[in-house]
């Protein structure tokens, strides 16, 4: 399946260099109701919870996309303003799912909570796919990875490009200041079959579309 990443120009280049993506840590989401999604009516829930989502925290991470790389609001909010990449992955299917978007919080599962450090993967993979409502824009799917080994320079954790994760397109933001020349750098000798674009605003909707005008990207 297609699917597409944000981020700025600077993690954007060192990704496509060393041919990874970074893994999002759950206590790092922008979204403070990750994990969180579920009505929380009793404390003692809610402290449950919260242990429950630090531990996962430690273990276990997510790698986040997107169905489209058009919605000029994903370019604001991911991609410095327009000024950054999208990388557009083909991604093994049984790797993904999609996010559901809900405007009510979830109800408690109460046969879990009575052994919740034996919560089941598919209990809590429904509440890590489980947004507010207004976060629907981001028409999102997710992988839900486990953590391995820590890159021993910046301590985050990469998932390494594959053939479950093959990097098809790179697609350069309408306000960035990005060359044909720096891509290609970047992309090295190995990733020089990927596609790569550059992109605008289009002109006749609120869109982002492809750049047709080579000139104009040089």
């Amino acid at each position: 399946m297609r699917l597409y990443h944000f981020l700025n120009e600077h993690y954007g280049l060192e990704n496509i260099r060393n041919q990874r993506l970074k893994i999002a840590r759950i206590n790092d989401l922008n979204d403070p109701f990750e994990f969180l999604g579920v009505n929380f009516g009793d404390k003692s829930i809610r402290n449950a919870f919260q242990k429950m989502k630090n531990r996962i925290n430690e273990q276990r991470g997510l790698l986040c996309f997107s169905t489209k790389w058009s919605n000029p609001v994903m370019w604001s909010h991911y991609a410095n303003n327009h000024k950054g990449l999208c990388l557009g992955f083909d991604v093994a299917n049984e790797s993904i799912g999609p996010v559901s978007y809900s405007a009510s919080r979830l109800a408690v599962d109460l046969e879990q909570l009575k052994s919740p450090n034996d919560l089941s993967i598919e209990y809590i993979t429904q509440i890590l796919f489980t947004k507010y409502t207004h976060w629907k824009y981001e028409n999102e799917y997710r992988a839900f990875v486990t953590l391995e080994e820590a890159d021993e320079k910046t301590g985050h954790y990469f998932a390494e490009f594959s053939e479950r994760l093959i990097l098809k397109q790179v697609i350069v933001g309408a306000e960035s200041s990005i060359s044909r020349k720096q891509l290609s750098e970047a992309l090295g000798t190995k990733l020089q079959n990927v596609e790569q674009l550059k992109a605008r605003l289009a002109f006749k909707s609120f869109s982002v579309v492809k750049q047709r005008d080579r000139v104009l990207w040089r």
